[in-house]
């Protein structure tokens, strides 16, 4: 159990390329990497997708530039090309060879200047400038134009031929700067601050005819950039031809492929204009002219209708609608007045049904009822009472002793009267005893007793 409790563990390939792969792709360095090589084995495959090496004198790196990355590519790669790419490391894990994978590349020999592009290009992105968002509309009329180049170069005659003979009304106001070289950059800047401060222009063409990457850096210097995008006039950049691509061209609110496109981006063509007039002339008189066939067929269909040729009789048929109109109104009201009749009787019987008189009136009779019923129950008791009263008396008549004293009876009490005496075991010779009589009492004094069995004792 120890043995197999220290075993170590077994990977896949997979799993080690993937685990390889992770640390390379981790590393800030292999991340984001500039390296210079000459191309070799170059292959690029139907599906857009560069294969290719990249050596050196000591050393080679497969490479791949994927089709997403390489439309954008200002030159054609060939074999033996020197080059100088941008790109990251990571590992290819089906094969577990690691390879260099290009998002950018310029051949070789202007390196310095394109880092420094790279560079600039990055940061810009990054604060926002290139957004399509803080990007503004050009005016459809603009009602003069701006253009800001060499004022000897071949794009300002481009530019002016353009706009003159697409729409001649607009006035051109050129503002000379220096293009390339020491100082273009801040002319450029220049010129730009100088015409927002005019404001007398609606569009600005700022640009110049092609050349090398060096003749065009004055397009690339970040006060340029942040100058046309500090701008509240709207930008036309016209920088060199369709491949050159500068900063200018990314922060600007248009980027034109030549100057002469951007001349023509910014004006309408008046002759387009006139066409359009006069499709739209064309259209409102068709419309116009429909309209008004439309009208006078609805006035003719109108004009015949009966109201219009037999108005009397269409006066009649409203005269005997308003007949029946009349008479369906007087049965309306009339039911309604009957409706309204009875309503009121049901509501008076009612009334008089719950009038407060009323209620007291039967209210007193009921009273009056419940009174003699009263009487006549008290009555009624009483006499039963006082019969039942009567036979009490007699009873207690027949059994009273004063009726007993009447027949002859009398009571003895002792002395003090309060105890009666019923037996002459009661009494000793010599006691005085009080007898009570019908009508009075005898205060005796005993002599002598005798029982109903002795003759007597003293």
């Amino acid at each position: 159990m120890t043995a197999m409790s220290n075993a170590p563990r077994i990977y896949s390939i997979k799993e080690l390329n993937r685990y390889i792969k992770m640390k390379l792709e981790a590393d800030q360095l292999l991340g984001d990497v500039w390296l210079r090589g000459e191309i070799s084995n170059f292959t690029h495959h139907s599906s857009g997708h560069m294969y290719f090496t990249l050596k050196d004198r000591d050393s080679r790196l497969k490479c791949i530039m994927f089709a997403s990355h390489n439309r954008s590519l200002p030159f054609i790669p060939k074999e033996g090309t020197k080059v100088i790419a941008r790109g990251n490391i990571s590992v290819y894990e089906r094969d577990g060879n690691y390879q260099y994978y290009v998002t950018a590349m310029q051949p070789d020999g202007i390196g310095s200047l394109y880092l420094a592009y790279e560079q600039l290009k990055k940061k810009l992105e990054e604060e926002g400038l290139f957004d399509h968002s803080r990007k503004r509309q050009l005016p459809t009329f603009p009602r003069a134009i701006g253009v800001i180049t060499s004022p000897t170069g071949a794009a300002v005659r481009d530019v002016i031929i353009t706009l003159q003979r697409r729409h001649p009304s607009v006035p051109i106001i050129v503002c000379p700067v220096l293009v390339q070289g020491t100082g273009a950059a801040q002319s450029i800047v220049q010129a730009i601050q100088f015409m927002n401060r005019m404001a007398e222009t609606d569009v600005l063409i700022v640009g110049r005819g092609g050349g090398s990457l060096e003749e065009l850096w004055a397009f690339n210097e970040e006060a340029v950039a942040r100058a046309i995008a500090s701008s509240t006039i709207p930008v036309i950049s016209a920088v060199g031809h369709e491949t050159d691509f500068t900063i200018a061209d990314f922060v600007a609110d248009l980027r034109a492929a030549t100057p002469t496109a951007a001349a023509e981006l910014a004006v309408p063509h008046i002759e387009e204009l006139k066409r359009e007039l006069d499709r739209l002339k064309h259209r409102l008189l068709q419309s116009a002219q429909l309209a008004v066939r439309t009208r006078r067929e609805r006035l003719e269909r109108v004009k015949r209708s009966p109201f219009f040729v037999h108005p009397r009789r269409y006066l009649l048929d409203q005269a005997q609608r308003l007949d029946r109109l009349e008479e369906r109104l007087a049965l309306l009201t009339q039911r309604r007045v009957e409706r309204g009749r009875n309503r009121l009787m049901r509501l008076s019987q009612s009334l008089f049904a719950n009038h407060p008189g009323q209620a007291v009136q039967l209210a007193a009779e009921k009273q009056q009822a419940l009174r003699t019923r009263m009487e006549t129950a008290l009555a009624s008791q009483l006499k039963q009472h006082k019969i039942r009263l009567s036979g009490t008396i007699r009873q207690l008549d027949a059994l009273s002793p004063l009726k007993v004293m009447s027949r002859g009876y009398s009571l003895v009490y002792d002395e003090q009267e309060q105890k009666l005496i019923r037996s002459v075991n009661e009494v000793q010779p010599g006691d005085l005893v009080r007898i009570k009589l019908k009508d009075g009492q005898l205060d005796c004094h005993v002599w002598s007793m005798r029982g109903d069995e002795q003759d007597g004792n003293e």
